[in-house]
């Protein structure tokens, strides 16, 4: 099923993803938590991402690129600010420059991952993303933001039909 919907709030200032997956809220959890899992995944199918670091704790860090189809490579870091297991989390996002450091010159954005379970035993995620300001999420989206993440999302279903 993956992606249902995706909608931008400008007013808000956010950007949300709507999934639905056959699979229970502990599995889809899983997807997130497992490094190994979230690199099957992350990253829009011609961009997959490599996670050299991943600590999914509150305050924990995550570091990763991800590798275009001419070899290309784009950096990325996330800071777990709230952990709720398997039902919630949060995280800052950024990119990292050259040197493998926080750009600061990108856009910082905050994600707020949600997990609910539907009647029929599937999970209905929805994933926030909140910028600082108009400018930001207008820069992101001209960048693909939301192709890259509704196509990075639509490979979770071969995933969760995987053995965990």
């Amino acid at each position: 099923m993956s992606v249902i919907s995706s909608t931008t709030d400008t007013e808000a200032l956010t950007l949300t993803f709507v999934a639905e997956f056959d699979a229970p809220v502990e599995r889809v959890w899983q997807v997130w938590e497992d490094p190994r899992q979230l690199e099957r995944w992350w990253g829009p199918p011609e961009w997959p991402a490599t996670f050299e670091r991943h600590d999914f704790t509150i305050g924990g860090r995550s570091n990763y690129f991800m590798t275009g189809p001419d070899g290309e490579q784009s950096g990325g870091w996330w800071q777990i600010t709230s952990v709720d297991a398997p039902n919630r989390f949060e995280f800052t996002d950024g990119f990292v420059g050259d040197d493998g450091e926080p750009n600061l010159d990108m856009p910082i954005t905050t994600a707020v991952v949600t997990l609910q379970s539907r009647r029929d035993g599937g999970t209905v995620m929805t994933v926030t993303t909140s910028f600082s300001s108009l400018d930001q999420l207008e820069e992101l989206a001209a960048m693909g933001m939301v192709e890259g993440m509704t196509a990075a999302m639509g490979q979770i279903d071969a995933l969760l039909a995987l053995p965990s």
